[in-house]
Parts: structure tokens; sequence; C-alpha cells
């Protein structure tokens, strides 16, 4: 477990018990580094703590394995993930162990709670270990943490742990222009009460010996010469804007801008209360989907995806719209077209770049083993079964599977923390040779023996253009990005790499700043976060005070059938909005098959999905509480109809009135009779 030279050069500030941020390229062995720190903390500091963050589940396993090398068995260790295992609160943890790992969420959640095993402050810890802390801005939950910890700073009212930062990428903010991106980098520093950004200067050419960056190379194709498929599709949509009459929705079909027009279309329209209008932002909304499916992989992809849809359309809805019926009829009247145009017309020339480079570098002597990176979880999943029906990939050895991300209820689009780990535990050790994966993958992967990286027809910004390319950590490494040529994906690339020289000018020159002129700064903006949050708690706080709950109603989103008010809702663990009047049982159906969920909660486990009873839109899940079935609700499926008009929220802690904790005794035992127990 020895350092090498330029380890030694970016932690020697922290080992006199100064907050840095360690600024090393990936692969470079900043969590070895941060392990020595941590090992020298406990060896030095009296009832030193220290809890390592992480922003990804799985990197919870992969940073004990280094820690617990470093530190030899002489401290306890302790994970936390909130995954499966049933466990003591935080707190009690935090009392038990010497270090503990989790993830971040899990310590907000333990700052913020009341329970006295679960809760924890800040000052329980004499080092804080933030992993991929360029995450560390605006209302990121690392920000929240450190947040608290600059208001504790400038109340003085606890003493404060020493804060490690560990990143490969700071990034440059949007910022263009090198003094936006020092101001990016200043604000960095001032977020996690940075004392100095650390990287090798005297070390420099050892770091360069052991951090060699892999061959880019840009794999471009033609845009199809004919697309009929496509062009069905977007007939179809025309057909779909000229029933919905509005000319000022532009027809750019098949784009990303075009999805946030018809979201905000669907907002607009269920705060109206035009139903039709709303039903068809929708489908337009799907449509859209299934262009951007074609366009990444195949046209039978975005086909299914289509069908998906109007199959769950008919199953699940009990009350069928005007608006409804004409485009289930539009779509049976097309599908066997479709299907014809989509099983017969030309393949998708991105797939076939990414045959060429499959098979050149799967078909080459060695032991190849890559990652493919796509947007969504759709085209991941689209991407594995085409890479299993592929004929030509069949003669070179590829054992592909998917990692994707846990946290979605859709069954067929998620991974649980289990499969995840179990992927990443094959991948490593060789059973699996090719991921496809979504940016879940991008950050702290270590897979020393992958070669080979593909970012397939990304739009992402140059941090995740840094740390996809980190993810090849073996020698003669390649990185491929493929994309149409002349499209937004390789402008935004070369953007990419005009902005992550950028930065290095921008780390460069906040490094090379007066000392007291960079404090200086750092402690200016500091303050003004404490400000802008305080003044932002306390909007947030009148905009919950803004009308009486009982002044609220509660219409499904999709029917505006008046369910409940604002009064019948409680939070569970903080989080949770559950209906506590008995007698709203009578507006819903509970599926009897329990929905799936990878963590265990403290006081309940989930039940059925719970849906609309007039028109069979789902509305969240049933959760079993200490035995009490309560129906907890998405605030996406409920309008509020409030004295100024309907609203519809994006987060429940943004309704325009208060909500109270769940009270057991007195919520779940009144009409006791009337709530259904196990």
């Amino acid at each position: 477990m020895e350092l090498r030279p330029y380890q030694w050069e970016v932690i020697m500030p922290a080992l006199e018990g100064k907050n840095i941020i360690i600024w090393l390229p990936t692969g470079a062995g900043k969590t070895r580094a941060a392990a020595y720190v941590a090992k020298r903390h406990l060896e030095t500091v009296d009832g030193a703590k220290v809890v390592v963050l992480v922003n990804r589940v799985h990197l919870v396993t992969q940073h004990y394995e280094e820690f617990r090398r470093m530190l030899d068995g002489r401290w306890a260790i302790r994970t936390l993930s909130g995954g499966m295992e049933s466990r003591p609160g935080f707190g009690h943890e935090a009392q038990r162990n010497d270090l503990l790992i989790c993830t971040a969420e899990l310590l907000q959640m333990a700052l913020t709670s009341r329970e006295e095993e679960e809760h924890v402050e800040l000052n329980a810890f004499s080092l804080l270990v933030v992993d991929e802390c360029h995450h560390t801005h605006k209302d990121t939950v690392y920000n929240i943490i450190l947040s608290r910890y600059l208001e504790h700073k400038f109340q003085r009212t606890q003493p404060l742990p020493q804060v490690l930062g560990l990143t490969a990428s700071p990034g440059t903010g949007r910022a263009t222009t090198l003094d936006g991106a020092i101001e990016h980098i200043l604000q960095l520093c001032a977020n996690l009460d940075t004392w100095r950004i650390m990287s090798p200067q005297t070390s420099r050419p050892q770091l360069q010996e052991h951090s060699r960056e892999p061959c880019k190379q840009y794999n471009l194709c033609q845009r199809r010469s004919q697309d009929p498929f496509g062009d069905m599709l977007k007939k179809l949509m025309e057909q779909i804007h000229d029933n919905l009459e509005m000319p000022e929705l532009k027809q750019d079909f098949g784009t990303q801008t075009y999805e946030q027009q018809v979201v905000e279309l669907s907002q607009t329209a269920a705060e109206a209360g035009l139903l039709q209008r709303r039903v068809y932002a929708l489908h337009l909304r799907r449509y859209n989907d299934a262009l951007l499916i074609h366009d990444t992989v195949r046209a039978v992809d975005a086909l299914a995806a289509l069908q998906s849809f109007y199959h769950w359309e008919r199953t699940t809805k009990t009350q069928i719209l005007r608006a409804e019926r004409w485009l289930l009829a539009l779509f049976d009247d097309h599908k066997n077209e479709l299907t014809r145009l989509a099983t017969h017309g030309p393949e998708n020339p991105k797939l076939e770049t990414l045959e060429q480079i499959l098979q050149e570098q799967f078909g080459s002597p060695g032991s190849p083993r890559g990652i493919i990176f796509t947007r969504t979880r759709q085209s991941a999943h689209s991407l594995l079964l085409w890479l299993k029906q592929q004929p030509n990939l069949q003669t070179v050895d590829i054992r592909p599977q998917l990692l994707i991300g846990a946290g979605n209820s859709s069954q067929n689009e998620r991974m649980t923390q289990r499969d995840q780990q179990d992927v990443i535990h094959k991948f490593r050790d060789g059973s699996l040779n090719l991921l496809v994966a979504t940016s879940v993958a991008e950050e702290g992967l270590d897979i020393p023996q992958c070669n080979v990286i593909v970012r397939y027809g990304l739009l992402t910004n140059e941090i995740s253009m840094v740390q996809a390319r980190g993810r090849a950590r073996a020698d003669q490494s390649v990185y491929s990005f493929v994309a149409v040529q002349s499209s937004r994906e390789v402008r935004r690339e070369r953007t990419n790499e005009a902005l992550e020289a950028l930065m290095e000018r921008a780390v460069a020159a906040v490094q090379q700043m007066d000392q007291a002129e960079y404090e200086a700064k750092v402690r200016d903006l500091q303050r003004a976060a404490v400000v802008r949050r305080a003044v932002k708690a306390a909007q947030q706080e009148s905009q919950r005070q803004q009308f009486l709950a009982e002044q609220v109603q509660l219409l499904c989103i999709n029917c505006m059938v008046a369910v409940g008010h604002g009064s019948d809702l409680r939070k569970v663990e903080g989080s949770h909005h559950v209906n506590v009047n008995p007698n709203f049982s009578v507006y819903y159906n509970v599926s009897t098959k329990p929905v799936v969920m990878d963590r265990v909660f403290k006081d309940w486990i989930p039940g059925g999905v719970v849906s609309c009873k007039n028109c069979g839109e789902p509305w969240g899940l049933q959760i079993i509480y200490k035995s009490v079935k309560l129906p907890a609700l998405k605030v996406r499926a409920m309008l509020l109809e409030t004295p100024r008009g309907r609203i519809q929220a994006k987060k429940w802690s943004r309704v325009p009135f208060p909500v109270p904790d769940l009270d057991y005794l007195q919520d779940c035992t009144q009409g006791l009779s009337d709530l259904s127990l196990d």
C-alpha cells in the first residue's frame, strides 16, 4: 500500500489537518491517497471518526476494499448503502465504528432524522471524505450536507470535521470564458471550505507515467439516406398536431427540445383543465420518444416501445376520453404498416459503425473488456438485445450485460443494487466482457483490465466525457465516440474537449492565486451562499404557508375527479406522502402484486400499485406502515385545486400548503375499523 510521489505531494496539507480537494486523473489513485489520509487521521486524532461519502451505490463496496486494505484490520469499518440489509440506526453505527462508507443520501437522512438511534450531527465525525466532489453544487445532496457545515462554521456552534474532496473533473460550470471557469472552481472550493485544490507540481512526470489516456477516435457515420419508418412516425405526429390545433407548437420532431415543449404543454393543459389537450401532449411525447429510440438503435425497438405504451393504455385505463379513442385508432390503423417498415427498413448507420468497432476490438487477440455508454435505460436494453441478435457478432467472443440505475419502479427498466453488484463483480473477474451502461457507470468504476470505451451518440458535458474516458484503465486502451457526421453530438464532444482545457487553465489560475486573495474570495462566496440558502428556505416556507391544507383539493391528474384534500396528507420518513383519510379508499384500486424495491425501510414495506378507480391512472404505491396499509401518492399524479387556480407541483416539498409528519397514534387509529389491517 505504498504511495507514489505524486500522491504524497497532494495529500501533505491534509496530513496537517487542512481541508483540500485532491485533483488527480481517473485511475491515478485518489481513493488510495484518501485511505492513507484516513489512516493517519485515525492514528493521530483523539476520538477520530471518519465518514466517506459516495454518490453511487456500487462505489460503497469498491471503496470498502481500498480502505480495508489500507487500515489493515486495526479499525472498525462499516458500509451503508440503503440496500436490502436490516441494520441499526445510522447514529448507532457511527458510535460503534471508526469509519463509515455510505451514500450521501443516508448521511443527509440521518442529519435530519428525529429518531435518536438514527440521528447524527456533523460533529460526530472528525474527517469527511467527499468522493466525486465536483457534485458539491446547487441543490445536490453533497451541497445540502456541506451547506449545513458552512452554517455551523459561521455560527461557530460546534467543532467541524476536516474535509477531503476527491475529483478528476471539477468542470467549468457551463462557463465558456476563463473568468467564468475560475469563478466556478472558486465556488466549488468555497462549498467544500477548501484551503487549497491540490494537484501534482514537482512530481508531475511520475503522474504522467502512471496515468495514460486512451487513444481517442471519432467513429462517424452518414445519416440514413432514406428513413421511411421515421417519416411515418412524423406523419402521424403531424396528424395529431392538426387535431390539437396549436400552430405555435414547433414541429421539431425527434429532439429533446420538442420533448420539453410537449411536457410543458401537458402541464399547462392539466392546470387549465383541458383533458383532451393533455392527452394529445402525452401521446406526442411517446411518439417523440420512439423517434429518439429509432435514431439511437433500431426501428423495431422504437415500435416495441410504442406498442408497449398502447398496450398499457388499453389494459389500465378504465375510462377512455374522446381524444384517447381517436389516438388509439390512429395507431391501430397504422401499426401494420409501421411493422412492415420497421422490419424491412434500412439499418441504422450508427449500429453498423458500432458493429465494426466491436468486431475489431473483440475479434483481436487478447482479452478485451469494454463499456458502451448510452443515454437512456431504454436504449441500453435495446442495444443489449441487438448485441445478442446481431448475426455478425456471434462469431466474436462478446459476453454482454446491462449496467443501469436502480431508481425506477418500472420493472423492465431498472436493476436492483444487488443486480448491479453482481454485474460489476462478473465484469471484474472476466465472466462478462462488455457492459452496456448508462451514466451510472461513468464515475468511480475501477476495472484495471477495461480497455475499450464507446460513447454511443451521447450529448453530455465535459465532466461526463472525462469520467467515461477514465473507465479505460488498461494500457493501449481505445476511447471511441460514435455519432453522425456534423451532428449536435459531434459538435458537443468537440466543445467538451475545449472545456476540459479551459477547466485545467482555471484550476491552475486558482492554484496560483495569492493565498490571502484566495481565502478572501472563498469567504465571500461562502457568506453569499449561506445568505442565498437562508433566503431560499424562507421563500419555500412562505410558499408552503400560502393556503390552509383543507383549502386545497386533490384531483386525479388524468380524469380530474376530486379525491381528497391537502389536509388528508401526512409525511412518512420526511418524504413519502400518504393519505390517512379512511374514506379515501373509495377512490382507488390496489394491485395484488407488491412493488419490488431493493431498499429496506425502517417502519414500512411496499405493497401494490395504487391507481385511480375512475380512470386507471397510477397514483403511487401502497405502503404497509406498522401493519396499517396507507396509499403513498406521487406528486405528479395529483393536480392541486387551490383558491387561486390549479397547479401541478413537481415535488411534494413545493406544494403551497403545510403537510405534517405522520403521527401514528393519532392518524392511524382514527377510523381504524375502516382501515385494512394485516
